[in-house]
Formats: C-alpha cells, sequence, structure tokens
C-alpha cells in the first residue's frame, strides 16, 4: 500500500525528507521495507504538502499521478523549500481504482492536509450507510473516486463540524469499521501545529528529537530513535510533545 509521512518542528527543506535520507520517501517509492497487505512499490503518483516558514498562509500541495522517481521538477522544488511542517505521500493505487493526480495525497481543505495508507474493505457498497451521511455536494465534489477520497471528506466533515484533529480521525475509523470491518485505515492529518496519525493494519514509526517530531509509514533514515508504533492506536503530536492512545473502536 502507500508511504505518507508528516515532519513538525524546525524548517528543514522537503529534499531532507524526500531525497537525502538514506531510506527517504523517494526511495520508499520503489523499494519499501514493510508493504503489508498488498503491493510492491508505489508508482501511482505522489503529493507533497507543506506549510511555508514564518508565514500564516494555507499550505501549499503539489501532486502528480506519475512515480515520484520521474519527476523533473520535485528535485529543485524540494532542494530550495524550506518549511517547518510538512505531509508527503507516494501512491500504490488499490487495483480499479484511477491513477490520477487529485487521487494522491495530501488531500486538504483550508490549514488541514490528509492522507491514507490502506484500503476500504468491500468498496463501494461496503462504505454506502456511512457515505450517505455526507452532504451531497461533498460527494458530488469528491477529488477522485477512492475510497481514500472519500475517507478524506468524511474527516473534513468531522472538523468543518467542529471535531478536534484526533477526534476527528478516531471517529471516522470507528464508523468505517463498523460497517467494513477489516479495513486498513492508517490515517494522518495535520493543520501545520498538531498531527494525529492512527494505526489500524499497518506500520508506522515515530521519532520525536529536539524540538520536532516525525511520524512515518517506516524509518527514512537509521535513527535509533525510531520506534515502531503498535497496531490500533491513535497518535497526537506538536513539535514538542507526543501522546499515544488506544482507538476506542466499538
Amino acid at each position: 500500500m502507500c508511504r505518507h509521512l508528516v515532519y513538525l518542528g524546525s524548517p528543514v527543506f522537503l529534499a531532507d525528507l524526500l531525497y537525502e535520507p538514506p531510506h527517504g520517501l523517494v526511495r520508499q517509492s520503489w523499494a519499501p521495507r514493510d508493504m503489508r497487505g498488498g503491493g510492491t512499490i508505489n508508482a501511482d503518483g505522489f503529493g507533497v504538502g507543506w506549510y511555508p516558514s514564518g508565514s500564516a498562509v494555507n499550505p501549499v500541495r503539489y501532486r502528480q499521478a506519475g512515480p515520484i522517481w520521474s519527476d523533473q521538477t520535485l528535485p529543485e522544488l524540494a532542494a530550495a523549500t524550506a518549511a517547518c511542517a510538512v505531509l508527503a505521500a507516494v501512491r500504490s493505487a488499490t487495483p480499479g481504482m484511477p491513477v490520477v493526480s487529485t487521487a494522491a495525497a495530501p488531500f486538504g481543505e483550508g490549514p488541514w492536509l490528509f492522507s491514507h495508507n490502506g484500503v476500504v474493505q468491500g468498496w463501494p457498497e461496503s462504505i454506502l450507510p456511512v457515505a450517505e451521511l455526507l452532504p451531497v455536494q461533498d460527494l458530488i465534489t469528491l477529488d477522485a473516486p477512492t475510497d481514500s477520497a472519500l475517507l478524506w471528506a468524511l474527516v473534513r466533515d468531522r472538523l468543518r463540524g467542529g471535531a478536534s484533529i484526533p477526534s476527528a480521525l478516531a471517529d471516522t475509523v470507528g464508523a468505517v469499521l463498523r460497517v467494513a470491518p477489516g479495513s486498513r485505515l492508517n490515517l494522518l492529518l495535520t493543520d501545520g501545529r498538531t498531527a494525529a496519525a492512527t494505526t489500524m493494519g499497518h506500520s508506522l514509526s515515530l521519532r520525536r528529537g529536539a524540538g520536532d517530531v516525525s511520524i512515518a509509514s517506516e524509518p527514512f533514515d537509521d535513527d535509533p530513535c525510531w520506534w515502531p508504533v503498535p497496531d490500533k492506536l491513535l497518535v497526537t503530536a506538536t513539535a514538542s510533545h507526543v501522546d499515544i492512545t488506544d482507538l476506542e473502536i466499538s
């Protein structure tokens, strides 16, 4: 399945997360270490979202449908762009789902960026009882006809209603599992200050530094401080604090 990461902390160049580490996201696109649940490479699109340093503007996104390793623009962009918060992902599309730029994470609106690593079991029939609760406009304006795009619509609906970042993820995971048990739902969400991540069927690792935090599908370097996050947990983090709780799924 897909690989994703979020970074919060002092400004870093995008290249420091994507290209420079020995197992950065670009390498993970063609040599992932832990693709449990299916897939061998992540060649079906990619995206990077970042919050410009010292700026109050909403995040910038760059998404493409092709493999990240073949993109001719991203290397120069990544080498010249620094940010204090980044969410990036490479995609391995579920068979039958379209390979288009709008299907690649991060999905976003306003200050929020979102990514999904996994699959909704029984898609699309299984998710209908949950999807029909969304406003019709949200359904007909999905970024793409994919499970990830619908998950983003569900999370976004909760955020618009005032839910906190961790609550929006936990509530969405619970709602989806009730109608589509066995779904793999590693979700990642940030507003540039706080990030939350779920582990539900896929790998996730966490690293705390001196004033920064990284959460990723798999470690992008050999730092021994990386910690594998067990399944069925909710991680909530800022650059200076991390909280880990059980995903309470009824």
